[in-house]
């Protein structure tokens, strides 16, 4: 799964065949390290998504637009004021690095033909989106890197642009056979892992295929390779070098049963010798023309759904007509995942703090409970002290007595300075003491293990919030709850955050709601007495309400509300997750509860995967 540089060349062919020649009509910045450019072809308008997210850099062309912030950030504005319908003259990269250049041309105040660069670099948590000028100089860039922060190489506006060279690898396109071999050959690695430590642009997935292809094992190492196993795998790199330089590329993704494994710009034969133990598989076997498309949200034509060809065990290799929509499919829900956890990183970081500190003080206070167990023995000591004090001598540690609570007899220590009357005293007041401390307990941990699952289960909305307005409601509940403060005048947030709702096999609305407010909402304003309701087993999740339109729910449909009360709970990584399904009117709302808080009394449980891939979404 790298974003390797044969992946980075697929993208500059693609690019260059469908962008050559385009005008750039609109620049937008709809994150603070994201870029999506809007141009007019010939064969109409196109977009392409550029990010340089540390945890997700991509880039690809998409069908999709992105909302934008209400004002535009500096780097967005400096490329406008720049490139705003200029032409886009070639998109190259550089070796096999995995970084793009995208040179324009353009017209400037005067009139005046002038060149710019855009460069993409596509390297980890050091990605960055740098405009250079046609001499070199960096005119600005998504992201600034001072010399406090690399001691490489400074990327600020004035410096100079250059490449650092920091692993010291091979060029593909330049290195000879003696090179290619010693190199290897001095790394005492296995093959696969010495020959993508050498290679620039060759991921660990990429260096196992090639492998492959020569006939070698991968993981065999460098020291017992002979003359003819390196000159088969300098002789595959040759092959991989004229593929990038001719553009045949085949995109393709490799799944394991009904999951993506890998993806790769050229057929992965290694998967399909796994599928058929057929060694000598090529890349002839991988069938061309048609694509799998990531789900029935992103319709493409001529496409065939994963789910209609899925195995349940199994690789299998499914081609793809470019790599941007294979990069789409395959990392187009992660990457709106990884922007929703960064926008929820401080609602996070602020349940996360409250979180620990009630649980520290609920593991303390039920310490303290734990200490006060012997009350009753301290009022025992007391009452027997009182009827048997008599034979107490003076200056006694200790008094023999029989218990006449279970008939046996006990030691009862006593401070030989005080008199059998005193002592019983003693022990009173510590009943009394503990008594006091244990009935204060009760209602403390009472109310702060209320709040740890009431604090849990934002959390577990925080988990499944899939959209801004999502956060915006889970915001408000922690506003209301006096956990977080809410900055300038109150006023009325707009909420527009609306519950999950599928449909199951046999045609009933199933709802889910993704916060504690649309729960209760689901629960006692959207659902009637004889809806069906479902909730994972004493954790935090869902509220999950089948419509039954007074129809019965045949088993299917209670099996499938089920995995999807698992699915968004707590539990949604384990194996099993125990469910509770009872009839609406059964779920009471105990007076003064916090949001999303019910109890009921009669219920049925089932234990159920939370594999919801079947089911469909509206």
């Amino acid at each position: 799964m790298a974003f390797d540089g044969l992946t980075i060349a697929n993208v500059a062919y693609e690019l260059n065949r469908e962008l050559t020649g385009a005008r750039l009509y609109k620049i937008a910045q709809p994150e603070a390290d994201e870029l999506l450019l809007t141009l007019k072809t010939a064969d109409g308008q196109k977009r392409l998504l550029i990010s340089a997210d540390a945890s997700l850099p991509l880039v690809y062309l998409t069908d999709d637009n992105k909302p934008s912030p209400m004002t535009a950030p500096n780097f967005c504005m400096l490329l406008r004021k720049h490139l705003q319908n200029g032409r886009i003259t070639g998109i190259s990269q550089p070796g096999l690095e995995r970084i793009l250049h995208i040179d324009v041309e353009h017209l400037d105040e005067m009139g005046d033909l002038c060149r710019k660069t855009l460069v993409i670099e596509i390297m980890g948590k050091h990605s960055n989106v740098i405009f250079v000028n046609g001499d070199g100089t960096i005119l600005d860039s998504i992201k600034h890197v001072s010399a406090a922060v690399s001691s490489v190489r400074e990327v600020l506006p004035g410096k100079p642009y250059f490449v650092a060279n920091t692993q010291d690898k091979l060029d593909l396109f330049t290195q000879t056979y003696e090179e290619f071999r010693d190199r290897l050959a001095s790394k005492p690695q296995p093959a696969y892992k010495a020959l993508y430590g050498s290679v620039t642009g060759i991921s660990p997935i990429l260096a196992q295929e090639l492998c492959h292809r020569a006939g070698v094992d991968g993981d065999r190492p460098t020291a017992a390779m002979d003359d003819a196993s390196y000159a088969k795998l300098f002789q595959v790199m040759m092959a991989l070098k004229a593929t990038i330089e001719n553009g045949s590329f085949a995109p393709c993704v490799a799944y394991d049963g009904k999951n993506p494994a890998e993806y790769a710009a050229i057929p992965l034969t290694i998967y399909g010798a796994r599928e058929e133990g057929n060694a000598s598989s090529s890349a002839q076997d991988v069938p061309r023309g048609g694509c799998l498309a990531p789900s029935q949200n992103v319709p493409r034509e001529g496409c065939l759904a994963p789910s209609q060809n899925a195995t349940d065990a199994g690789y299998r290799v499914e081609p793809f007509p470019s790599m941007s929509a294979l990069l789409e499919y395959y990392y187009a829900e992660k990457n709106a995942q990884t922007r929703i956890h960064q926008r929820s990183a401080d609602l996070r970081r602020v349940v996360q703090t409250i979180l620990e500190r009630n649980v520290k003080k609920y593991d303390l206070q039920l310490q303290q409970i734990k200490d006060t167990e012997k009350r009753e023995t301290y009022r025992i000591y007391g009452e027997l002290l009182n009827t048997y004090g008599y034979n107490a001598a003076p200056g006694a540690k200790s008094l023999e007595a029989l218990n006449y609570y279970t008939n046996e007899t006990i030691q009862i220590p006593l401070d030989p300075t005080l008199t059998a009357k005193e002592n019983a005293q003693r022990y009173f007041d510590r009943y009394g003491k503990m008594k006091r401390t244990y009935e204060a307990l009760t209602t403390l941990t009472e109310e702060v293990k209320a709040e740890i699952d009431h604090l849990e289960s934002i959390a577990t909305s925080l988990e499944i919030a899939q959209k801004e307005e999502d956060l915006s409601q889970i915001k408000e509940e922690l506003i209301e709850s006096g956990y977080v403060h809410r900055k300038g005048p109150a006023k009325k947030v707009k909420i527009t955050s609306k519950p999950f709702h599928y449909v199951s096999s046999d045609g009933f609305d199933i709802y889910v709601g993704k916060n504690n407010y649309q729960n209760d909402q689901l629960t006692f304003q959207f659902a009637t007495g004889n809806d069906w309701w479902f909730h994972a087993k004493k954790i935090p999740g869902s509220h999950v309400i089948v419509k039954t339109e007074g129809k019965e729910l045949p088993d299917r449909t209670f099996e499938e509300a089920a995995r999807l009360a698992a699915y968004y709970s707590k539990g949604r990584e384990q194996d099993k997750v125990e469910i509770d399904y009872v009839q609406k009117k059964h779920v009471k709302k105990p007076s003064g509860a916090k949001p999303g808080f019910v109890v009921y009394y009669t219920n049925f449980s089932m234990a159920v995967s939370s594999d919801v891939s079947g089911l469909k979404q509206v």
